[in-house]
């Protein structure tokens, strides 16, 4: 088959296309004839350039949430057939449970290929509205958002939540499951065009936080109250205090996400005296991808694609994100028929 290939760390150019073995299922997983997988900063970007924190080993596959067409059932596997349209969850979960949760396309070969195996378990079910780069992004961010803002958060329908980083693709999808649940949403972003396209998702007011003073236009906004929720995936030293600053007595910040530096001041007199929470997560249940493709399929939250590319250029959509110009996720598509 033909697959993405790092064999060594460094830039968009380490990216080969190769010809290596197709993968054959292990008892409990299954095989998949990959359509579209999305291309991640977090994940693929760190991971290419050998900044990833946790070790991982080359030769390399990048591609964390594949989707596409099992073709082959392991041992053992009653809960999917060939010929079902799924995608994939990155959290890889061996059904005997003998090794720890893994990240597919970080300590497992992932989707940037024509095939790929992943356990059954970690399939989900493509609703038949959705096509593959749609259910592709979907399953990316969309549960984490859902896992940080209704499991973690709480945020409720009578309340108010500022989305930082609202453009960008764990920011994009917070503000349309922070709609679903009834919010007001704040929409914070770096330029006007990316607060515009954040307003475009839902959001009922927006902020340039570059150009304007975030904790004083939240306090406009909210007659001097503050939000209830703070959902902040950036981790920028200078954006944090400012985002912190915003939470109204008893308010939460949830994060998950850290690309911005990933080390930031805080106010501990703020924290204690308002009796603020911090919480992060770096998982989601199952019923929250579910939920996900539901929402979507239902037309409640929809996919925020900027391109999609094939899977051959993949190095040119890693330099395209890399320049900072992408509002959206750039998807990487598989052409082959399916056997």
């Amino acid at each position: 088959m033909r697959a993405i290939v790092i064999r060594g760390f460094g830039g968009p150019e380490v990216l080969q296309v190769e010809t290596v073995p197709e993968p054959e299922p292990s008892p409990g997983w299954v095989t998949i004839a990959v359509h579209a997988v999305s291309v991640n900063r977090t994940l693929d970007l760190a991971v290419r350039a050998g900044r990833y924190a946790r070790p991982v080993k080359l030769p390399h596959v990048l591609g964390a949430d594949p989707s596409g067409v099992i073709v082959a059932v392991g041992d053992g596997v009653s809960s999917r057939q060939v010929g079902d349209r799924v995608v994939t969850s990155p959290f890889l979960r061996p059904p005997t449970g003998a090794q720890p949760s893994q990240l597919l396309g970080v300590h497992a070969w992932g989707g940037y290929a024509e095939f790929v195996t992943v356990p059954a378990d970690a399939t989900f079910i493509i609703p038949s509205s959705l096509d593959y780069p749609q259910a592709t992004v979907i399953s990316r961010h969309a549960p984490m958002a859902f896992h940080l803002l209704d499991d973690k958060a709480r945020l409720s329908s009578d309340q108010t939540v500022l989305i930082m980083g609202a453009s960008g693709g764990l920011g994009s999808v917070g503000v349309q499951v922070a709609k679903t649940l009834g919010a007001t949403v704040i929409a914070g972003a770096g330029s006007d065009d990316r607060v515009a396209r954040a307003l475009s998702l839902g959001a009922d007011f927006g902020i340039n936080y570059r150009r304007e003073d975030l904790e004083a236009e939240v306090m406009r906004l909210t007659d001097g109250k503050g939000v209830d929720v703070v959902y902040e995936n950036i981790s920028d030293p200078a954006l944090f205090p400012k985002a912190f600053a915003t939470l109204a007595r008893g308010g939460r910040l949830v994060t998950a996400g850290s690309h911005g530096g990933g080390v930031v001041p805080l106010d501990v007199s703020r924290l204690y005296m308002k009796q603020l929470t911090v919480m992060g997560s770096t998982g989601q249940k199952p019923s929250d991808t579910e939920r996900s493709l539901a929402a979507a399929a239902a037309g409640r939250i929809k996919a925020d694609i900027h391109t999609c590319m094939p899977l051959e250029a993949s190095s040119d959509a890693h330099r395209l994100l890399e320049a900072g110009e992408v509002s959206g996720k750039i998807v990487l598509t598989v052409a082959h028929p399916v056997r």
